[in-house]
């Protein structure tokens, strides 16, 4: 199977300081995530002063409104070319998610990005998304809160304005998303409609829907983590802590060489030794004189099989044995009088 791009979401964990950027960087980097993912905007920009925040938002932050904790996690472009070029030096990519058009400039020309993530909340945003495509850059989007019918829209405008590729991310834009709210099987749906890769980005606590997801076929996985799940800050609850994103890592690239096979029910090369010790041929259960016609009650199965397996015995019942043959005796095509070719 092709490869699952793993994006490592710090998102806005860093609480507006660069230095925990860093230190969410080293710990994707260690983790052997493929991409480090930021937000980037300029939060006059985005939202008005008083905009109100999300159910979520209130549970884990303590500033009033949306406008003040933006402004408190908004991290300057030039922060971002030092943690950019940091990720360099740790040899990790850099990715982030512009919320507007400065920040969609500086990512796309400035750092000149290959790739750049549109978030759910832009789905329906056309304009943007036009001005995203028209960088002829590679586009990942999610499409939390989306309808199928929205998603073919945004996925329409982006393919026909000049996007590079596109990646259409399944999503459930909850923090943490319910395991009952995540309807996973949606990822069959976007396969179905589109012939782009698609991918999961994964807002529930732990990780094992993302190992499910892959097992589905997703080929790239979003996930938000962090330095500690306790610090203030609206999206470090349900983030997953350094070991988490480790392990996540390594199961994805377990099932990744469990989904490698031909996909045809076949025995693996490795399976062809124990098959030659754990099949089982006839063996008699009784001592038998010449003359004598085999039947099925005449026959034990054990191991090792000889030269005639258990799925080959209807050719001997029936037939006389043409010697004196004891109990325990392992049958030979040449006990019944036959060769080895009618049993191939």
């Amino acid at each position: 199977m092709k490869k699952v791009i793993i994006i490592a979401e710090a998102g806005v964990n860093h609480n507006g300081d660069i230095t925990l950027a860093k230190q969410l960087i080293d710990v994707a980097a260690d983790a052997k995530a493929d991409y480090v993912k930021f937000q980037t905007w300029v939060t006059d920009n985005v939202m008005s002063i008083g905009a109100p925040k999300a159910d979520y938002q209130k549970l884990n932050d303590d500033n009033s409104d949306q406008y003040t904790m933006a402004k408190k996690l908004e991290l300057s472009f030039a922060q971002f070319q030092e943690l950019f070029d940091y990720c360099t030096l740790k040899n990790i990519k850099f990715l982030s998610t512009p919320e507007e058009v400065e920040g969609l400039n500086f990512l796309a020309d400035k750092l000149d990005l290959p790739l750049i993530k549109v978030g759910s909340g832009e789905l329906d945003n056309f304009l943007f998304l036009k001005q995203f495509a028209q960088k002829k850059k590679n586009v990942i989007f999610s499409t939390g809160m989306g309808t199928l019918a929205e998603t073919q829209r945004a996925y329409e405008i982006l393919k026909s304005n000049g996007a590079q590729s596109i990646t259409v991310l399944h999503c459930t834009s909850n923090y943490p998303a319910d395991f009952s709210n995540i309807n996973l099987k949606a990822i069959a749906d976007l396969q179905a409609a589109f012939d782009v890769d698609i991918g999961y980005s994964d807002h529930s606590i732990g990780y094992e829907v993302s190992i499910a997801a892959v097992a589905l076929g997703a080929t790239v996985i979003e996930k938000h983590f962090t330095l500690d799940k306790n610090l203030p800050g609206p999206d470090h609850a349900a983030s997953l802590d350094p070991t988490e994103l480790k392990e996540m890592v390594r199961q994805i690239r377990n099932i990744e060489l469990a989904l490698s096979g031909s996909g045809k029910k076949e025995p693996q090369a490795s399976e062809l030794d124990v098959k030659k010790v754990v099949r089982k041929g006839p063996y008699l259960a009784r001592k038998l004189a010449k003359g004598e016609i085999l039947t099925e009650h005449d026959l034990h199965f054990k191991r090792p099989v000889n030269t005639i397996s258990a799925d080959k015995v209807d050719i001997l019942i029936g037939k006389p044995v043409v010697k004196d043959l004891p109990y325990g005796h392992c049958l030979t095509a040449e006990d019944v009088g036959l060769t080895e070719e009618n049993f191939l």
